[in-house]
């Protein structure tokens, strides 16, 4: 039997990135095998453990043992979550995969509401979270990422819509085919295309309290993104080279008319330091945007897979 003829009698994979959650894996698989269950289709889960230091593939060990059903997938070190979830949609067979966070926050029971939706003809059902349980601060500091995000790319990304979502085999085949170094999964959604439909969905509270990212992992994922789907920067740096250029033109020639009229004053040492520095600043700052465009380059050049996987379950 064939790739495409295994995939053909499984109706859902619900994939899921795991990291640091060695106290939620038991109660995920709980509620999302209660949920398929009920659906009475045919479905699998993917386990895809990131490097975590606890546990947790510890516990998806234990799982896999008892469960057919769950299939652990584990990474030889953390490349990130939207690595993960490439790597998780890559082994999922099932007609319609569901992607969804670990930390219970996506509620297993909303799976439900997504597949009805998706059978009335609509290739993505994205989660949208009416009513988000995260604290003010990232609540903030994700409403100014996606602004950022949509001027730079373009894109209008909508910052309750995350990675929770099912989606018909074709477009995750689509997904699996690019070979973004730094995938970033809605907006690889975005990109592809397709019908979208978002579907309202209750937003859980964290199941830890805690979540994995940091400040630092949250600007590194939001300046990859820019880098990866818009070059608006190098543009960005052109126009203000230009606006300068002219600026220094024109005071150019306000000082040679001061200077033909004998009223040129000398400046003085404190406004040609500024200027200086100023100047300096601004040149390097684009040889650095110009640098970054140029290692992203570097990267994709050396071809190296994207992930590598250390051990396999079920």
């Amino acid at each position: 039997m064939n790739e495409n003829e295994r995939a053909s009698k499984l109706e859902l994979s619900i994939v899921s990135p795991v990291y640091m959650a060695e106290g939620i894996i038991n109660q995920l698989v709980r509620d999302v095998s209660e949920t398929c269950d009920s659906l009475g289709e045919k479905y699998e889960i993917i386990l895809v453990e990131d490097g975590s230091d606890d546990k947790s593939w510890h516990e998806i060990k234990k799982i896999c043992r008892i469960n057919p059903l769950v299939k652990g997938l584990k990474l030889s070190r953390n490349f990130g979550q939207h690595v993960a979830i490439k790597a998780g949609i890559k082994k999922a067979k099932g007609r319609w995969i569901v992607v969804m966070d670990c930390d219970l926050q996506d509620k297993p029971s909303e799976i439900k509401n997504l597949y009805r939706k998706a059978k009335e003809g609509y290739p993505i059902v994205r989660a949208r979270r009416i009513n988000r349980r995260d604290n003010i601060y990232k609540k903030y500091i994700s409403r100014i990422y996606y602004m950022i995000y949509e001027y730079f790319t373009g894109i209008n990304q909508d910052s309750s819509i995350a990675n929770f979502g099912i989606y018909h085999r074709k477009v995750i085949k689509a997904i699996t085919e690019l070979n973004d170094k730094d995938p970033f999964f809605p907006s690889q959604i975005n990109w592809v295309g397709f019908s979208k439909y978002d579907l309202n969905v209750i937003h859980g509270e964290r199941f830890l309290n805690k979540s994995n990212y940091n400040q630092r992992k949250l600007f590194r994922l939001a300046f990859n993104n820019i880098l990866l789907f818009s070059d608006k920067p190098l543009k960005l740096t052109i126009k203000l080279g230009f606006i300068i250029s002219m600026i220094s033109f024109a005071f150019g020639i306000i000082y040679s008319i001061m200077a033909l009229l004998n009223i040129f004053s000398v400046s003085g040492f404190a406004s040609l330091i500024i200027t200086l520095f100023f100047s300096t600043g601004i040149i390097i700052f684009f040889i650095g945007v110009v640098g970054l465009y140029v290692s992203k380059i570097f990267e994709t050049s050396k071809n190296r897979p994207l992930y590598i996987i250390e051990e396999k379950l079920n």
